[in-house]
C-alpha cells in the first residue's frame, strides 16, 4: 500500500504556533523533508523530535524526485516543511504536490494546517478580504506590468517583498496607482514584529529608511 505525504504548516517566527497535531505528524512519519536541514533541526531540537531529514529545495534534481516517490510507493510517511509557514505557498512544494498528484494515483496527500504569513496578514490588515489577490514574491524583472496591472485588479492584493527594496518598491506603486491604503507587516510572531498602516506616502514617511525582516504587503483597492 502506498505511503502519505504529509504537508505540514510550521512556525512563521514563534516556536509556540504549531499545532498539536503537526507536532504528533513530525515525530510519527519516516522522514522529514525540508528546505533547510539546519533551520529544521532548530525546530525539531526545541521539540524533542528525533525523525530524520533530508533536503528537499527548488534546486533538488530528479534523483531526489525518484526517492521520495521510491519512499512513498514502498509505504513510507513523509512530511515536508518548509522554512516557515506553509508548504506550497510560494515555495517548492507545490511543484512536489503537483508531480505526485499527476504521477501517482495512491498515494495520500495530506493537509496539516498551520501559520502562514498570507493569512496572518490577512487577519490583521483592517481591509475587506472577502476577495484579494495574492502575488507571490514580488519579484525583480517585470515589475512595471505588475503595478500597471494592480491598476486593473477590483479587489486588495498581497505580495512578500524583500526589505532591500521595499521602499523602491512603495515608490513605483505610489507612481503607478495612486496613494493607496496599505498595510505593511513586518517580521510577523517575531519580537520586532512592526506593523505599518496608511496610505503609500504615509506609510513612506514613517518607515525606517533601511529595515530588516521579512515582509507581507497588503494594498487595499
Amino acid at each position: 500500500m502506498a505511503g502519505s505525504l504529509f504537508i505540514v504548516a510550521t512556525p512563521i517566527g514563534n516556536l509556540g504556533d504549531i499545532s498539536l497535531r503537526a507536532l504528533e505528524i513530525l515525530k510519527s512519519v519516516d522522514l522529514i523533508l525540508c528546505e533547510d536541514t539546519r533551520k529544521t533541526r532548530l525546530l525539531l531540537m526545541h521539540y524533542d523530535i528525533k525523525t530524520p531529514l533530508d533536503s528537499y529545495h527548488q534546486h533538488s534534481s530528479d534523483k531526489k524526485y525518484a526517492t521520495i516517490i521510491s519512499l512513498l510507493r514502498k509505504g513510507s510517511s513523509l512530511a515536508l516543511v518548509t522554512d516557515a509557514g506553509t508548504p506550497s505557498v510560494s515555495d517548492p512544494g507545490n511543484e512536489l504536490v503537483e508531480f505526485l498528484t499527476s504521477n501517482e494515483n495512491g498515494i495520500k496527500i495530506i493537509s496539516i494546517p498551520g501559520a502562514s504569513a498570507l493569512t496572518s496578514s490577512i487577519s490583521i490588515c483592517g481591509f475587506n478580504m472577502s476577495k484579494f489577490e495574492f502575488l507571490g514574491f514580488m519579484p525583480k524583472k517585470g515589475r512595471k506590468k505588475i503595478f500597471e496591472r494592480i491598476k486593473e485588479i477590483d479587489m486588495p492584493i498581497i505580495f512578500f517583498e524583500s526589505p532591500f527594496r521595499i521602499r523602491k518598491t512603495l515608490t513605483e506603486i505610489l507612481e503607478s496607482v495612486g496613494d493607496r491604503r496599505i498595510c505593511v507587516c513586518r517580521e510577523l510572531t517575531k519580537i520586532y514584529e512592526t506593523i505599518y498602516r496608511g496610505t503609500i506616502s504615509e506609510v513612506l514617511s514613517i518607515m525606517p529608511e533601511k529595515i530588516k525582516g521579512e515582509i507581507v504587503v497588503v494594498v487595499d483597492k
